[in-house]
């Protein structure tokens, strides 16, 4: 079982940044591949950022291309994503996930086996 624990969410101005963390336990994470995804109020679970296990392959959604990064120290058993930037549009609660497959980086909410239990980004304008 994988425990995942994100942070670094906040309240920001249109135009900073933000650096989200997401911290793992209970298993090495250096085998998976992690996601990034949000979800504002009324709307689906997005899909923002993914890494390969050993970090070489990222991929990203539309609305993050440019201006997040996706990272991670498997040393450490943690994922990053650095975020700038942002927009009032980013707004949303913004999870972790896991896929503990590691062999394709997809983009769907079900192809993640473990979540978090997010960390909220609030952009004003």
């Amino acid at each position: 079982q994988v425990q995942l624990v994100e942070s670094g969410g906040g309240l920001v101005q249109a135009g900073g940044s933000l650096r989200l963390s997401c911290a793992a336990s209970g298993r090495t994470l250096r085998s998976y591949v992690m996601g990034w995804f949000r979800q504002a109020p009324g709307k689906e679970r997005e899909f923002v950022a993914a890494i390969s296990p050993s970090g070489v392959v990222t991929y990203y959604g539309d609305s993050a291309k440019g201006r997040f990064t996706i990272s991670r120290d498997n040393a450490k058993n943690s994922v990053f994503l650095q975020m700038i930037s942002l927009k009032p549009e980013d707004t949303a609660v913004y999870y972790c996930a896991a896929d503990h497959s590691g062999t394709v980086i997809t983009q769907s909410p079900s192809g993640y086996d473990y979540w978090g239990q997010g960390t909220q980004v609030t952009v004003s304008s």
